[in-house]
């Protein structure tokens, strides 16, 4: 048996070539090849990732490959496992090939999806690498499988064309193996519409039946969008990093997630997020549906070119660890609703409401006071994307308090250099400094460490940020919102409803009244429920789902309820007084302005 080791490098004159089809739709099977020319003389290496960028858990991607057999001119080749993720061929002669099939059942941004509707792949899932040839061009065919279903199938993706396609089947190349996993490929029936964007070609496919669509709306939308964040990063060139971009959505019935790539993002939303034509009104779900796209799309620049010095290059075989998170998710979670109201999509009631919304998030959950955004972000691999029914309770999201954070460093620079600095010159100073040598010579990239983040801000601003880091970034201290927004113009409240009785629990969805999270310190946590434990009555009456708040509105603060509950499959009992309905309400109004506070604040939301 062989032993794992990494092969040696090779100057080669040759490319790494993979097809990719759709091999069984009712079986969810993609089959897909990889072939070398010239493989390792002591036996070819190949691994499939572990996980992919932009989503910090480690996925076994390996564990969907259904079948995998080498051949050599003709005749098998012996492929031993070395791993959970790695193979290796015996030596041989001549050119390699490996084929395997891949099953594809996962309706998520992440991974891949294969059905008589559509087909989705990215790379990472599919795409095996040779050990020590990533550098190499790597050219992918992607056909159409034989199914009369896929008669009027066509592609979709921001992968370089070497050959021209029909309806987008046919040859793609890419420079490396970096760059073939990090294009995602839509294939179906999608509806397709087309925007420029400071001279840039943006495709939107949007996978999934929306009846009445408004592609033209929603276009027009995106281009706002699209201008803003190129303008903000190159105000003077107007250039972007890419030649061309894509925006592939799958629209289902329920859904929500976004996945960012260097030239492209794959989106799952609820298709009545989607805008409708003859209906102009601009609804919550269309509203965060945009802020989706904005939050992808600024991720062109901040951490796909800008990043971590971990990032550079990915391990995609394992966990790459930075306490980072915070700038890179949390910076861009600010910057998405804020490239909404700076391009008129929406306007300055509807973007406050959205600062509401994410400091509701954070003020909510005690974890906030436990677990700082720096270690938050560490620890990303084994708890962000695990969270448990205690995790409002332990944890911070590094998303929304990052938001906010952006948020203080923002208005604390605009507030102390009277509005000659902002977070935008922090932005633009990134990217010139860590992030747009990516396009420009990628062989010069380099990434950004924690410390250089806060000298940039130091720099940039003319402001010292340890103090601030040390309290709000490395420690768990909630940020003096109401006093950064005062010279805005703004004033900012918490008014908690602390006269209406309250569990202070979350309850899952559903007809039962099963509890999904009890938060520490609240009236169900001091009686002893617990997380999964199911209400059946309160004070002798059947409690659901949805009559529960009733059935409280009717006691007060301090009485005393008898409540029985299922703890499994034990009924239970505890007696619950009542405590004053703890729940965050942050609320966000323009207070009579002075022309100075009015200046300000339009220069912050109107940039």
């Amino acid at each position: 048996m062989k032993t794992k080791s990494k092969p040696k490098s090779k100057k080669q004159d040759s490319r790494i070539d993979y097809t990719i089809i759709p091999k069984d739709l009712g079986a969810h099977l993609f089959t897909v090849t990889v072939s070398v020319t010239a493989p390792d003389a002591d036996g070819q290496i190949f691994a499939l990732p572990a996980w992919i960028p932009g989503s910090y858990m480690i996925r076994e991607f390996a564990r969907n490959i259904v079948e995998i057999r080498a051949a050599s001119a003709g005749q098998a080749v012996p492929l031993t496992k070395l791993d959970k993720d790695t193979w290796q061929a015996a030596p041989c002669k001549g050119r390699l090939t490996l084929t395997y099939d891949v099953y594809a059942w996962d309706l998520s941004v992440r991974t891949a999806h294969l059905d008589q509707t559509h087909g989705f792949f990215n790379g990472t899932s599919v795409f095996l690498r040779v050990l020590g040839r990533e550098a190499e061009p790597h050219v992918v065919d992607i056909r159409c499988a034989s199914d009369p279903v896929c008669a009027d199938w066509r592609v979709a993706t921001s992968l370089r064309t070497l050959k021209a396609p029909r309806h987008g089947f046919g040859t793609y190349v890419a420079e490396n193996y970096d760059e073939l996993v990090d294009h995602p490929v839509e294939m179906g029936t999608f509806a397709l519409g087309r925007f420029t964007a400071h001279g840039v070609q943006h495709e939107v496919a949007v996978t999934g039946r929306v009846p009445k669509l408004d592609m033209a709306r929603l276009c027009a939308d995106l281009k706002k969008i699209c201008e803003a964040q190129i303008a903000l990063f190159e105000p003077k060139t107007l250039q972007a990093p890419m030649q061309r971009y894509v925006f592939l959505v799958m629209a289902v019935g329920e859904g929500y997630g976004g996945l960012e790539h260097r030239a492209s993002t794959a989106l799952l939303c609820s298709r009545n997020d989607l805008p409708v034509r003859g209906k102009p009104e601009v609804n919550d779900g269309y509203r965060g549906f945009l802020g989706l796209c904005s939050h992808e799309y600024f991720h062109t620049w901040h951490v796909k070119r800008i990043k971590p010095a971990v990032f550079v290059p990915y391990d995609l075989q394992k966990e790459n660890y930075t306490p980072l998170l915070w700038l890179f998710e949390g910076f861009t979670s600010y910057y998405d609703d804020l490239m909404l109201v700076r391009s008129g999509v929406i306007d300055v009631p509807a973007y406050f409401k959205r600062i509401e919304r994410i400091a509701t998030n954070v003020l909510r959950n005690s974890g906030r006071l436990k677990q700082s955004v720096a270690d938050a972000s560490f620890d990303a691999w084994i708890k962000y994307y695990r969270q448990d029914e205690n995790a409002p309770n332990a944890q911070v999201n590094y998303y929304t308090k990052g938001a906010l954070v952006a948020l203080a460093v923002d208005l604390t620079i605009r507030e102390q250099t009277g509005g000659k600095k902002s977070l935008d010159d922090v932005m633009r100073a990134l990217w010139q400094h860590y992030g747009k040598d990516f396009y420009e010579n990628p062989t010069t990239q380099r990434g950004i460490t924690e410390e250089a983040v806060e000298a940039v801000i130091d720099e940039v601003s003319g402001i010292k940020w340890k103090r601030f880091f040390d309290r709000y970034v490395r420690g768990t201290e909630d940020l003096p919102l109401a006093r950064l927004l005062a010279p805005f113009g703004i004033v900012f409240t918490d008014n908690r409803k602390k006269r209406q009785p309250s569990f202070d629990i979350r309850v899952s969805r559903g007809s039962e009244c099963k509890l999904a999270h009890v938060y520490e310190g609240g009236a169900a946590h001091q009686a002893g429920l617990s997380a999964h434990d199911v209400l059946v009555a309160l004070d002798g009456l059947r409690v659901t789902g949805s009559n529960l708040d009733a059935l409280l509105a009717r006691y007060a603060v301090g009485d005393t309820v008898t409540v029985h509950a299922f703890r499994r499959d034990e009924l239970m009992t505890f007696d619950v007084k009542l405590m004053g309905d703890n729940a965050p309400q942050p609320k966000l109004e323009s207070r009579k302005q002075s022309a100075k506070d009015a200046k300000a604040q339009d220069a912050w939301l109107n940039k």
